[in-house]
């Protein structure tokens, strides 16, 4: 792939937090997290990526450190071959200003009222961008503009929603204006945060549907957040996209979505493939989980090697001491030694 396919490539990204301490008083100490551990991922243009996962595995913060929010650690973030955090502190030859960049990565989240300035009316919010953006538009232009994005999103009569607030918005109404106000930044990537999550589910259908109905007109990538396999499915379905699959910040499985729905590979992907009813085999409605124990390490102290291995049913001692290498199966990626048949994993002990 070329670096002009190319829209966002992130290599050997690491993000650490500091968590500051149960304790009390001053000598509360502070822990490590780390949020994403060494992950490389590219983003074409026009793809579609579900990134699923249990809460707190980093695929939020990995999101925004796609679009330039949140600064790495270590590893390197590139827009179109521009490194994005050089061109944000103006270091070195920059190519692509930081301005430029922050427009092409655009994001929209779960909570859409949170975004949206309660003070003004939708055709208000959704005149920025294009004041800032394309300054020579005229204000009617710029009505008209507004008018058609409302309409093409199903908020008709547009006129009506136009002089609306976000307090006399629905939730499913609030996000298709989010939605508008980024597609209106005619970005190359939108991260969507757990953005159909709040919604009942045949908005989240809808709003799912309009996303890819949409990234058709703007020729838009889109990295789509969810904790739910399902939601993930469905988008990345219709898309002909990838599913990826975090945990404790790395991504141990990512391909095409019917490779990774119909034939998991991962084990942890085996377990989020149980824990969701709809994509279950009718014979498992009933089975145990495929995992040796429930609870999640704490990662603040995340474990040896494969930091699945602990709950992993499939682990032996080999998974104890080493990380394992992303190993290329049909045409995706998976971080499991199973996916290697000549790994010493095959010759070591079961864990019990």
């Amino acid at each position: 792939m070329s670096v002009d396919d190319t829209v966002v490539s992130l290599e050997n990204l690491t993000i650490d937090f500091e968590q500051e301490g149960g304790g009390l008083g001053l000598f509360s100490e502070s822990a490590t997290v780390r949020a994403v551990d060494d992950v490389s991922l590219e983003i074409p243009e026009n793809d579609v990526i579900a990134l699923v996962g249990e809460s707190g595995c980093g695929k939020t913060t990995l999101g925004k450190a796609t679009i330039g929010v949140t600064r790495p650690t270590d590893g390197r973030i590139s827009y179109r071959g521009q490194d994005i955090w050089d061109a944000r502190d103006r270091r070195g030859d920059v190519d692509i200003p930081f301005e430029e960049i922050r427009r092409s990565l655009q994001i929209i989240h779960q909570d859409p009222g949170s975004s949206l300035n309660p003070n003004q009316r939708v055709i208000s919010t959704l005149a920025v961008p294009l004041k800032r953006w394309q300054p020579d538009l005229s204000a009617d232009d710029r009505r008209a503009t507004v008018l058609n994005m409302l309409e093409r999103v199903g908020m008709e009569p547009p006129q009506d929603y136009a002089q609306r607030y976000p307090h006399q918005l629905s939730g499913g109404e609030k996000q298709r204006v989010a939605l508008v106000r980024a597609l209106l930044m005619n970005p190359d990537l939108i991260l969507a945060d757990e953005a159909v999550s709040a919604l009942d589910v045949s908005l989240r259908v809808d709003m799912m549907d309009l996303m890819l109905e949409l990234q058709e007109d703007f020729n838009t990538s889109y990295l789509f957040i969810s904790h739910d396999l399902s939601n993930a499915k469905y988008l990345a379905e219709k898309a002909d996209g990838r599913i990826g699959v975090m945990y404790l910040g790395r991504i141990v499985e990512i391909g095409p979505w019917e490779q990774v729905i119909e034939d998991p590979q991962h084990p942890y992907t085996q377990v989020l493939k149980w824990a969701t009813p709809d994509l279950r085999p009718d014979g498992d409605q009933a089975a145990e989980p495929p995992v040796r124990r429930i609870d999640i390490p704490d990662p603040t102290d995340p474990p040896s090697g494969c930091r699945f291995h602990t709950r992993c049913p499939e682990a032996r001692e080999a998974c104890t001491t080493e990380t394992p290498d992303d190993i290329t199966v049909d045409g995706r990626y998976v971080e499991c030694f199973r996916a290697d048949p000549d790994h010493e994993y095959w010759q070591s002990s079961a864990l019990e």
